[in-house]
């Protein structure tokens, strides 16, 4: 008998992803999580980069989340973030100008800019371009 525990991936503009999987992975504060069904509840804070999501098919799903909120019920995984979408549809020009906008920013930074604000963003156009890798990996194999 498979089993599966329903997983909803939701952003602050929409629903991204619902449906029942096998195991779902995503980057929690204190390093990568494993959700398996029948996992033991639990809320967590998520820190910008991938979440995969393994379907009953076998089939992988990959996701980018900016942050956010995991939490983790008997029957049921949900991740909100501010900002989540499919790894296949992130912009990889638009990450490396991200990229190097927040470096040139931490690089020549002055009396005015917010230093945490320039980590946060390149933090997220980091993530995003790991989880366009991991996508270009998956592709490979």
């Amino acid at each position: 008998m498979n089993h599966t525990i329903r997983v909803d991936i939701v952003s602050a503009e929409a629903e991204i992803f619902s449906g029942d999987a096998t195991l779902v992975v995503a980057t929690g504060e204190l390093g990568e999580l494993g959700i398996a069904p029948r996992h033991a509840p639990l809320i967590t804070r998520l820190k910008p980069g991938h979440v995969d999501v393994v379907l009953a098919s076998g089939e992988r799903q990959q996701f980018y989340v900016s942050g956010g909120i995991l939490e983790v019920q008997p029957q049921v995984v949900t991740i909100l973030a501010d900002t989540a979408a499919r790894a296949a549809d992130l912009d990889e020009a638009a990450a490396l100008a991200a990229k190097k906008e927040a470096e040139d920013a931490l690089a020549n930074r002055g009396d005015t800019l917010d230093v945490a604000e320039a980590q946060a963003k390149l933090a997220e156009a980091l993530a995003q371009l790991q989880a366009l890798e991991r996508l270009r990996k998956t592709l490979k194999h």
